[in-house]
């Protein structure tokens, strides 16, 4: 298994697309809590969220872009990139 870094950024003026998916997200990451270490959304200058950055894990990067494609949010069209890189964890303060 290896860690994945998936950085997501909303198409511009998509809050309103975010919050329709929002709920169906939240349960597919909620489900995936053995894949899913850290996640949460970036916020914009008028603190709105704006995209999402997830840590996962997973046997390959074709695993980690199957979790990414089958997420809500990219489902609905949300993002406007999607970038996903595997990671190494050299700090954790936990």
């Amino acid at each position: 298994m290896a860690l994945f870094v998936l950085t997501c950024i909303d198409h511009p003026n998509a809050l309103d697309r975010r919050m329709a998916a929002r709920e169906d997200h939240l349960a597919y990451v909620r489900s995936m809590s053995g894949v899913v270490k850290v996640g949460g959304p970036f916020l914009d200058e008028a603190g709105q969220m704006a995209g999402s950055l997830l840590i996962i894990e997973a046997q390959d990067m074709a695993e980690a872009r199957a979790f990414a494609a089958a997420d809500p949010y990219a489902r609905a069209g949300l993002f406007q990139s999607v970038d996903i890189r595997a990671f190494r964890m050299a700090i954790d303060n936990r």
